[in-house]
């Protein structure tokens, strides 16, 4: 890849500041409305992609791979059906465009400054090839994604057979429900979906990282959140709620510093596995009656888009808890559907039983002639 200090006279795609971050979710917390969003993200996922439109960005230029084909994300057909550009620039270009400054980005290059860096425009046929490419791989993929969760089950086993040491907690979970909510799919219109359950059972709120904003946009304040602190908003941290901070086995807990700035105090609870499945076993290890799920990961690609290629302690973790756990994934869609079924078989009755009259009123003129 060749930069040059040549000015391009092609007509601009796109202008406005660079926001640069390696690590999207970092980014979305800092980035502003018109801004570029520069990134270095592989397999960019539908998370990703919804943050990037809801901060309203005007471009996405992406250092990674925006698709590699081995896990067919929508991210990238959300944001051109925004109508926002995705440019891929080479990973070394990254280091020629800084932090808050200007870019003019065409179909073939981006200016930085006095830099012309190549680029070239994720279209929707790119997409459509990775997309089937994922899909036609995905036996292969499967294959892969076992060996890995059986291999890594057979290191992760004690996190099931040991109960969770954590330090006491202020939050009762003992004989109550328990609502764990994570940044997984769809999982702001399933929590919209769950008024009515949360109103018959007041359930103890746990946010898993960003799973804390989520409760807070649908106006509950976590009583918990557990993670490693990298994707809750400070708004979050700050709410009020009890704060466990996931560390790694050996103890190193980078999310402690952030909590440290902030000036808050955190319980810290050390644990291989993903901080989604230290929320489920704490909930369970603390004789909570039933847990209920809201965006939670639960089968291969939910994991390829997270750059996991195994899911040991979530499968482990899932047969000790099972009689107790409820996911709630997709129940939106189904309540949507069940709502349109609902309203068409009723509409149907009302139109059957207006046939029946009519029938009905012609018999009697006929037997009244």
């Amino acid at each position: 890849m060749a930069i040059t200090n040549s000015k391009t006279t092609a007509v601009p795609i796109a202008k406005g500041t660079a926001r640069k971050h390696r690590v999207t979710k970092e980014l979305l917390r800092i980035i502003r409305p018109g801004c570029i969003a520069v990134i270095d993200h592989d397999d960019l996922d539908d998370l990703a992609a919804e943050g990037l439109i809801a901060a309203g960005v005007t471009c996405v230029v992406n250092a990674g791979q925006t698709m590699t084909g081995t896990a067919p994300v929508t991210g990238p057909l959300l944001l051109l059906e925004r109508g926002v550009p995705v440019m891929e620039i080479e990973g070394s270009a990254l280091s020629f465009i800084n932090d808050d400054e200007e870019l003019t980005v065409t179909a073939e290059s981006i200016t930085a400054g006095k830099r012309t860096i190549p680029c070239a425009a994720f279209t929707r046929e790119r997409w459509l090839y990775f997309y089937k490419q994922a899909h036609h791989g995905h036996h292969e993929r499967l294959r892969e994604f076992i060996d890995n969760t059986l291999a890594y089950a057979d290191k992760e086993k004690d996190l099931v057979l040991k109960p969770l040491y954590c330090p006491e907690l202020r939050v009762r979970l003992e004989g109550r429900h328990v609502l764990v909510v994570t940044r997984g799919r769809d999982y702001k219109q399933d929590l919209a979906a769950l008024n009515g359950y949360i109103e018959a059972y007041a359930p103890v709120f746990v946010g898993v990282d960003g799973g804390a904003d989520a409760l807070l946009e649908q106006g509950y304040r976590p009583d918990l959140i557990i993670g490693d602190m990298d994707s809750a908003s400070d708004r979050a941290l700050r709410c009020g709620a009890e704060l466990v901070v996931h560390a790694y086995p050996d103890g190193e807990a980078p999310g402690l510093g952030r909590i440290r700035k902030l000036g808050l105090e955190a319980a810290v609870l050390s644990s291989c596995g993903t901080s989604e499945d230290i929320a489920l076993l704490l909930a369970y290890d603390h004789q909570c009656e039933k847990i209920v799920t809201v965006g939670g990961h639960s089968h291969m690609f939910d994991f390829l888009e997270k750059g996991r290629k195994g899911m040991g302690s979530t499968v482990l973790v899932r047969m000790k808890i099972g009689s107790k756990l409820t996911d709630a994934k997709g129940i939106a869609l189904l309540n949507c559907g069940l709502d349109k079924r609902l309203r068409k078989q009723a509409l149907w009755k009302k139109a059957s039983w207006k046939q029946a009259a009519r029938s009905l009123l012609r018999k009697l003129r006929i037997s009244k002639t």
